[in-house]
């Protein structure tokens, strides 16, 4: 898999998201609470655009008439027709045995540490004493 520079940190705000193009695909990147997840910018029941969801809460009944809301914001709602993905993994909500987003995995990364290249030429230590300079082999 190849690495690809979508974004700084900052050029996608909490609660935000940036699509990107990558190799022809495009790719949603969501910003959610403190963490990254990247997805096919496309809902695979008919093809909505994924920028567009509500991010919802899973929302979850261990009887009726209670409700507990956990993962806030983590779960797309597609915006045509209300399908619901997990942010993490893709999977559908609404027929999760068939249904799934692709997803990619994400890494943030200090930008000094992504400008290195793969290659170190070798160095020598090197001082000056009076009017020499002297490396050291």
């Amino acid at each position: 898999m190849t690495r690809h520079i979508v974004a700084r940190t900052t050029e996608i705000p909490p609660g935000g998201n940036k699509v990107v193009d990558i190799a022809g695909r495009d790719i949603v990147v969501f910003h959610v609470n403190g963490e990254f997840f990247a997805l096919l910018n496309r809902c695979p029941h008919e093809g909505a655009p994924l920028e567009k969801a509500a991010c919802v809460a899973r929302l979850t009944s261990p009887e009726p008439g209670i409700y507990q809301r956990s993962r806030v914001g983590e779960m797309l709602r597609c915006p045509w027709h209300g399908w619901e993905f997990d942010m993490r993994n893709g999977q559908s909500w609404f027929d999760p045995k068939r249904v799934k987003i692709r997803s990619y995995p994400v890494a943030v990364e200090r930008g000094d540490e992504l400008q290195k290249g793969p290659y170190v030429a070798e160095t020598f230590p090197v001082h000056v004493e009076d009017s020499y300079v002297i490396v050291e082999v």
